[in-house]
């Protein structure tokens, strides 16, 4: 499963939100890359509400490893996929070191 958080704050919240960070299109390049892969019914990809690291979204939780990202944009997702979903190695420069 990998979850992407899509919470929507209002603009005036100082901790911002993922989906004013580019979420949807995040999750939408997920889906891709995994159905491109072949991989409907075996890996999920959902919309998570939010996963409370607002000051770090787009954030995004790989499990059953529950590896936690941050600040993940479009250009991060095929090597999360690739790296991650694909070959198992979780992608060290965009996980959330507190949520180690």
């Amino acid at each position: 499963h990998v979850f992407v958080c899509e919470n929507l704050r209002d603009p005036a919240d100082a901790r911002g939100c993922c989906s004013a960070k580019g979420a949807a299109e995040v999750r939408s390049r997920l889906r891709v890359l995994a159905k491109a892969e072949g991989l409907k019914g075996r890996v999920r990809i959902n919309i998570a509400g939010c996963l409370d690291q607002c000051a770090h979204g787009v954030t995004i939780v790989v499990y059953p490893e529950g590896v936690w990202y941050g600040a993940v944009t479009v250009d991060d997702v095929n090597e999360i996929f690739g790296s991650h979903v694909l070959g198992g190695q979780p992608v060290e420069r965009l996980r959330l070191a507190h949520m180690r």
